[in-house]
């Protein structure tokens, strides 16, 4: 697993075609989505519909590229219907998704916050993730690192971090390795494709 997030370069698993870009690539890369009995378009996080499923890169530009071109509808073979706003849906539900899987970690032991708490599992090499929230202090977030081999994740607010370990907010919070660190890194991974640009930027500031 890398510093961005991403999960490392890897060959194993299924690959899924984003109807998007056209590229071929591991499906933990992809956002799977089926079309109901109505027509309409439902993305499937759990991969768990029936149907064929319908596959685009989890970022936000080709998902509005497929809302926008109509390649749902082409990928199908038939007339459906998609939801407003689909990215941003995508967005919500990523972030809900990975905030219940880090509460996940944390009943079972394998998460912790807080600025000192998070600093000790560092030092103990106890922390294979280092979560910091995307309005935290600068200054406060640039005195933890990641740990060595293990990942970051920046890109949660202080109040979805917060909700994760049952507070109003957390700026610091880490993961040891194991359990559920793997499906936190490869959904925040895809979480970070609808909600930052390729330059960093999260979508949402200036509005």
């Amino acid at each position: 697993m890398g510093r961005a997030g991403q999960p490392k370069d890897r060959t194993d698993g299924p690959e899924r075609k984003c109807i998007a870009t056209g590229e071929v690539r591991p499906k933990y890369g992809l956002i799977r989505f089926a079309v109901g009995p109505d027509g309409q378009i439902a993305p499937d996080l759990a991969e768990k519909l029936p149907g064929r499923g319908i596959w685009v890169s989890a970022d936000r530009a080709a998902v509005e590229k497929a809302v926008k071109k109509g390649l749902f509808a082409r990928a199908a073979k038939r007339a459906v219907t998609v939801p407003d706003a689909l990215a941003d849906l995508l967005e919500a539900m990523l972030a809900r998704r990975v905030i219940e899987l880090i509460s996940l970690a944390r009943k079972g032991g394998g998460a912790t916050t807080g600025y000192e708490r998070v600093k000790d599992w560092l030092a103990k090499d106890q922390a294979e993730i280092l979560i910091q929230a995307s309005d935290g202090s600068e200054r406060g977030k640039s005195k933890l690192s990641t740990p060595y081999g293990g990942s970051f994740i920046g890109w949660l607010t202080a109040a979805e971090l917060g909700h994760a370990f049952g507070r109003q907010s957390a700026v610091h919070a880490a993961l040891g390795a194991g359990g559920l660190s793997k499906r936190v890194v490869e959904e925040a991974a895809r979480l970070k494709g609808l909600r930052v640009s390729d330059g960093g930027k999260d979508h949402r500031e200036g509005k």
